[in-house]
């Protein structure tokens, strides 16, 4: 049973790319849901996360940066994921960085729909040496736009994320809780695995490789805690798949022994992870592609 007054509802974490969204969601739940890196578009996906308290049961959506820069079918499936995402939450989280707004932030305020409640996060202040410097963006923002509350957060080393929280909170609203207890996560293992290699491609080939290449599980088997995954790499052409698997295939095998290390950690149990890397030109434009991939059309 639920005390009286438990609050549960949905949040949507929107911002432009690279902002820390998913770095600050996984702080929030306490495991490794989102994958992350320094490269923008890492997040590609609606990617829910769960935590539960004994009053409270948040329910985050992660969603992608808006993409402004190409107007690739992917590019738009993804901004059309975070117009969904917006219309369909109790609140709204929107994170910019501590440096200062944007152009692209602004933009981002302008896709706020209407009638919900909007949180604002100023992050990585932790990379501030001065905290003074941010009195003038805080006062600057409150005279921007009447956001619901404004708190500066580190979602890296979680400073302030309680107060987050309770800034969400009170725009929850009371209802019983949507998922089960322990529950941090509405995404498959098979979806998470998937991610977790993509990450390791986007780290390990940083500029190098241009956001030309997914990931697609063949193959996902459970004997116990031992699970056997089969992960295709898909890339747009012949050079990049060169790049993938490098001299002598180290990267692809830098690539593939990071992510079965996360994997491990991640599901509990030992992991048999097969890599291959297939090319498949444009790709990112082909619609059924990207419905094979998890894209809705």
């Amino acid at each position: 049973m639920k005390p009286a007054g438990f609050r549960c509802g949905t949040i949507a974490i929107v911002g432009r790319p690279n902002v820390g969204k998913s770095t600050l969601l996984n702080h929030l739940v306490g495991e490794k849901i989102s994958i992350t890196s320094r490269k923008a578009q890492t997040t590609r996906h609606r990617i829910t996360g769960i935590l539960s308290n004994a009053d409270t049961q948040y329910v985050f959506v992660d969603t992608p940066g808006f993409q402004t820069k190409n107007a690739s079918v992917l590019n738009r499936l993804m901004n059309r994921s975070i117009t969904q995402a917006l219309q369909d939450v109790d609140v709204i989280l929107v994170v910019i960085e501590a440096g200062g707004i944007s152009r692209e932030d602004r933009q981002v305020f302008d896709l706020l729909p209407p009638g919900h409640p909007v949180v604002l996060a100023v992050n990585k202040i932790d990379r501030l040496a001065d905290k003074k410097r941010l009195l003038p963006l805080l006062a600057q923002l409150q005279s921007e736009r009447a956001f619901s509350d404004i708190v500066p957060i580190s979602g890296k080393s979680g400073e302030q994320t309680p107060q987050l929280l309770q800034a969400l909170r009170q725009h929850l609203p009371q209802q019983p809780a949507i998922h089960a207890a322990g529950e941090v996560t509405d995404r498959s293992e098979r979806f998470l695995a998937a991610e977790l290699v993509r990450e390791k491609l986007f780290r390990q080939l940083g500029d190098e490789l241009p956001y030309g290449a997914s990931t697609a599980i063949e193959k996902f088997e459970t004997e116990g805690k031992l699970r056997r995954i089969h992960v295709a790499i898909i890339v747009d052409k012949a050079s990049h798949k060169a790049m993938v698997i490098g001299k002598g295939g180290e990267k692809l095998k830098l690539i593939g022994s990071e992510a079965r290390r996360d994997m491990e950690k991640l599901f509990g149990g030992k992991v048999f992870l097969q890599i291959w890397v297939k090319v498949k030109q444009g790709w990112a434009d082909d619609e059924r592609t990207l419905k094979n991939l998890g894209f809705e059309p």
